[in-house]
């Protein structure tokens, strides 16, 4: 995505999407399938915060969606991760917010356009988990919540890995060093190491404290090790490889009550990047964002470069952000806003191309005048850029 593309391209309408969902994860919205022309949206939520079924995949070339696949289990706050041979597979999720954890699986067949059941479950039902594709084929499943006995919700550190040979397995995988949910992970070294950042611990209040800390898992050795700590403790936030080596961090919710003692309401704008080293890693400070965001969306844009899209402050009275930027050599451009500001929506690159489809577009006071309910959502979908 160069220069010359963002002066000359903006946002157009693209064909909506399926159903009116949002997706509140961070690994639940939509991935590239591994040709590079088409990616795969699936699950999330409706406005009453039920779990939608529906899937469609999105043709970057033809600029349509295909038709509508139906999941076998509805879910929301799953985790969406693409296999070898154009495949995905969707794990875990809630049915519905205070549900009891899904432990299914589902793989998608792109040649059959249909989802298959994966017969075993998961050893650990979860939700607002992490999955992603290792160097060795397999699929890394790690943290996310379950409910206590209590019935409220808590952290784990559970980790499986699954093998999709065969009709596919699982297997125990050490534990993460913290219970986290609702973190991001992102694949370094092409799959042979994988750093997981920030995340929540819920502690029964109405707020679930933001975490800082961040841990390594080594291919290889199949062992975790704690990794440097953040300079800021995120959640909602996004985590996206600059390179093999290296992750851009930026946003996340509002911090609440400074080290000085006061109170900051607006999401986070600061943004760090992270290095690996043989010593766990090493994270510094970059450029802060023209303003805060969190529940956005971040796609990388090649080697070192990354584009942020939409987010808001919280979730309650607020307004889709239509702001879109773009970080490249440690400094921010702005990009042509989305014409529907939103948040928790998908988005997905191919090349220079971007899709950004569904999501919440406002809630409480901040929604379009003469609606009712939670919350708006919106299933229209929007594109950029025209290279390949």
């Amino acid at each position: 995505m160069t220069s010359a593309t963002l002066a000359a391209d903006k946002w157009s309408d693209a064909t909506d999407y399926a159903v009116a969902a949002t997706w509140a994860g961070q690994h639940d919205a939509a991935v590239l399938l591994t040709d590079g022309k088409k990616a795969l949206v699936a699950g999330g939520a409706d406005a009453a915060s039920v779990s939608v079924g529906q899937s469609a995949v999105y043709d970057f070339d033809a600029g349509t969606w295909g038709q509508p696949a139906l999941l076998g289990t509805a879910r929301q706050l799953h985790a969406l991760t693409p296999l070898p041979g154009g495949k995905a597979l969707i794990t875990g999720g809630i049915p519905a917010p205070g549900g009891a954890a899904i432990g299914t699986a589902e793989i998608y067949d792109p040649v059959a356009k249909k989802w298959e059941p994966v017969v075993k479950p998961m050893l650990k039902a979860r939700w607002g988990h992490s999955a992603v594709a290792l160097s060795n084929g397999l699929v890394l499943i790690a943290g996310g919540s379950t409910l206590r006995p209590d019935g409220k919700a808590m952290a784990v550190r559970w980790a499986e890995l699954f093998d999709p040979a065969g009709g596919g397995s699982w297997a125990v995988a050490e534990e993460m060093t913290d219970a986290r949910t609702g973190h991001t992970a992102v694949v370094l070294q092409d799959g042979k190491k994988v750093l997981v950042c920030g995340g929540t611990a819920p502690v029964g209040g109405a707020d679930d404290p933001a975490l800082a800390f961040c841990e390594l898992y080594d291919t290889d050795t199949e062992k975790w090790s704690v990794a440097a700590t953040m300079k800021f403790p995120r959640s909602g936030h996004t985590a996206t490889a600059l390179t093999a080596t290296s992750v851009l961090v930026a946003g996340g919710t509002a911090p609440g009550v400074t080290p000085d003692g006061a109170f900051d309401p607006f999401a986070r704008a600061t943004a760090e990047v992270f290095q690996l080293n043989s010593s766990g890693g090493v994270w510094s400070q970059a450029k802060a964002m023209p303003g805060g965001r969190a529940f956005h969306r971040a796609v990388p844009a090649g080697e070192g470069k990354v584009v942020l899209l939409g987010g808001a402050d919280d979730v309650a009275n607020e307004a889709g952000y239509r702001s879109a930027v773009r970080y490249e050599g440690g400094e921010w451009t702005a990009m042509p806003g989305l014409d529907r500001g939103r948040w928790g929506f998908a988005a997905v690159a191919s090349g220079a191309k971007v899709l950004v489809a569904g999501g919440t577009a406002g809630t409480g006071l901040a929604m379009a005048a003469g609606r009712s309910g939670k919350a708006e959502l919106t299933k229209s979908a929007e594109k950029f850029g025209s290279g390949s």
